[in-house]
């Protein structure tokens, strides 16, 4: 019989071969979910691990646990990668995504390298390489596949499991080709015997990647149960058809974005045989695939009774304006709600809230609310003003002077405490401006409010200098002035005499509200401004408290026709993605898919000077870091050195 250590050992081939012993899988490591990190106990072989299906179960639970914690700071690239929250370096946590963004990328041992070795915050564990995750989804299949194994499972249940393992694998895969661009594809597990012909992968183009990851999800969404079918408390998480048809609209609307669709930048990306790995062509019906894939989503997920959360009446006195706050906030927050589409209860999110939450009190510990994740100026630019159009289109507000003092009035203090000095910036703004972030005088309305109504007694925070959430703590400061307020649930109690309890959600993968934005991109880009679009577009702006797109950019903005052509409709929708799934780590890849990361990413992070002790000297705006962002290069991950040492047929991304 030969172990997994000897199988591990040939990872140098860069995909792992099959896997014949099972005794190394007692030494993976467990993670905080009872559900979905389970691994088979007092089992030496493959044989056995499907010989009954109590165990084969837990083989299934194991294709699970290589699901990304994207709930977590240390795991999702997309928090810290990126330009959307900053915090201070290597003070108050560790991230390699951080390294990313402060441009440290390397080749050997690359930060965030899930192809072979670490992984975000965590160090070397096999539990973050998704070739490893690939392999265990491969042995389940062929075992699974095989009506002789697993005797005492029905067949509804067999086709249940290899349905779900399925979708594992193209995610997986899916996980892969966004980080690399074009990978090697692990349809089989290669045997440890194999010639070295076959153990020496080649990548393979980018359109047969995109292919072989949907084939996968088409044949998982036939065999995966509808959302009404699962039981809630038992298996929230599981995959569902819902789920499967969601991730292949988004595989398609990648694959569809001009990073995949075109791309000249990578025409001279080819394996050493000469294929070529990226379509230099166009192809305009990529987006027609996408959208159709987008409505296909968006028909299950309504047939299952999804929508666009609301906050719900509660025993508290509360305005219209705060309702819809709550509303934009709780639709990320609130456990299970209607407008989850995929949460992932493996990705528990006490930590991310306490790293978000401020000190609103003398008398709050920092240790218990860190609020060291850092939205910068840029990101508080990028929020519309409160009649929906963006703040240097509206033609009846000026945002020109952005760090101009001005007191907030009693009207105003829903949003801004009454009679506080602040930046200009910080009024006027869209409802979810305020209900996604806090600032220097900004109410943080929650549930242990001093007062039951969202007026009077309200928290208010305080972030110069010296105040409550003041950048005086030796490891956990606020590095730009601005505070992440959405990702924190707003049943978050912070005790007077220290201690804080965070109400913990499951982390949400996919939002109904990203199915339409989805859906909208597409069906702009395939046939061009219409009523369809508007209305998918307008479903979350009325969530968010604005008018429509069409009546807002007419009555408000100095471009009005800017809805009625492909390209500003195509800003339109961009610009709404990127504030409606602010803080949520989608914005790291869409930068990158819409070729805007070389524009933008090479702009420097600006805050307010946190050191000021009084209005004139805190808003005064300060260069925080300035990054660069090399293209082509940067757009992909380089694949590890020492996997390309290993693997003679494998080819580097261009620039690394």
């Amino acid at each position: 019989m030969k172990h997994n250590n000897k199988i591990t050992n040939r990872l140098r081939k860069s995909i792992l071969p099959i896997a014949t012993s099972f005794m190394a899988l007692l030494a993976l490591e467990s993670c905080s979910s009872d559900f979905l990190d389970v691994v088979p106990d007092n089992v030496a072989t493959i044989e056995n691990a499907f010989k009954l299906r109590n165990e084969a179960e837990k083989y299934l639970y194991t294709c699970y646990s290589y699901l990304p914690k994207d709930g977590s700071i240390y795991h999702n690239t997309g928090f810290l990668a990126g330009d959307e929250m900053w915090i201070p370096y290597q003070t108050s946590i560790y991230s390699d995504s951080f390294e990313i963004a402060r441009g440290s990328q390397r080749i050997s041992n690359p930060f965030v390298n899930v192809w072979d070795g670490n992984y975000t915050g965590g160090g070397p564990s096999d539990r973050y390489k998704m070739y490893i995750g690939i392999r265990h989804c491969n042995i389940f299949l062929e075992n699974l596949n095989d009506l002789t194994k697993v005797p005492d499972i029905n067949f509804a249940e067999r086709q249940r499991w290899i349905g779900e393992v399925e979708f594992l694998k193209a995610y997986y895969h899916f996980y892969l080709l966004r980080m690399y661009g074009p990978i090697p594809l692990a349809d089989k597990n290669i045997d440890i015997d194999a010639p070295e012909n076959e153990i020496n992968v080649k990548r393979q183009p980018v359109d047969e990647c995109v292919t072989f990851i949907t084939n996968l999800l088409d044949a998982a969404t036939e065999k995966l149960p509808n959302d009404n079918e699962i039981i809630s408390t038992t298996e929230a998480g599981r995959i569902t058809k819902t789920i499967a048809l969601s991730v292949k609209a988004k595989v398609l609307l990648m694959a569809a974005s001009p990073l995949f669709n075109g791309n000249n930048d990578f025409a001279a990306l080819t394996n050493k045989d000469g294929t070529k790995l990226f379509n230099p062509t166009y192809d305009q019906n990529k987006w027609k695939l996408a959208s159709d894939a987008a409505l296909a989503a968006i028909e299950s997920a309504e047939a299952n009774a999804k929508s666009l959360y609301v906050f719900p009446q509660s025993p508290f006195t509360l305005t219209a304006g705060t309702m819809t706050q709550m509303s934009i906030r709780q639709a990320v927050c609130e456990r299970w709600n209607s407008e989850i589409i995929w949460g992932n209860p493996n990705s528990q999110t006490s930590e991310l809230q306490q790293l978000c939450m401020a000190p609103l009190d003398v008398n709050h510990n920092h240790n218990d609310a860190r609020k060291i994740l850092s939205p910068p100026l840029k990101i508080a630019r990028m929020f519309y003003s409160k009649n929906g159009v963006p703040i240097n289109e509206d033609k009846t507000l000026d945002f020109t002077d952005e760090k101009e003092l001005r007191t907030a009035t009693n009207d105003e203090r829903f949003n801004i405490k009454a009679g506080f000095q602040t930046a200009r910036i910080n009024f006027d703004r869209e409802p979810r401006f305020y209900a996604d972030l806090c600032f220097d005088g900004g109410v943080w309305y929650k549930y242990d409010s001093p007062s039951k109504t969202d007026d009077g007694t309200v928290w208010g925070l305080k972030g110069k200098f010296g105040d409550p959430a003041g950048a005086t703590h030796a490891f956990h400061t606020n590095e730009t002035g601005y505070f992440v307020k959405k990702l924190v649930d707003w049943n978050q109690v912070t005790g007077t005499t220290g201690g804080s309890v965070y109400k913990a959600y499951a982390w949400p993968e996919i939002r109904l509200a990203e199915l339409y934005l989805m859906y909208a991109e597409a069906l702009n880009e395939s046939e061009g401004p219409s009523e369809v679009v508007y209305e998918y577009l307008d479903r979350i702006r009325t969530r968010a408290g604005l008018a429509g797109v069409v009546q807002s950019w007419t009555d408000y903005s100095n471009n009005p026709s800017k809805p009625s052509t492909q390209s500003g409709l195509r800003d339109i929708i961009q610009q709404e993605r990127l504030i409606e799934l602010a803080f949520e780590g989608h914005r790291f890849w869409d930068l990158r898919r819409w070729k805007k990361a070389a524009e933008v990413l090479n702009t420097p992070i600006t805050g307010w000077n946190v050191k000021g002790v009084d209005a004139l000297s805190y808003y005064q705006v300060r260069t925080v870091y300035q990054q660069t962002f090399v293209a082509p290069r940067d757009y992909f991950w380089p694949i590890p050195e020492s996997a390309m040492i290993q693997n003679p047929n494998l080819v580097q991304n261009l620039g690394w």
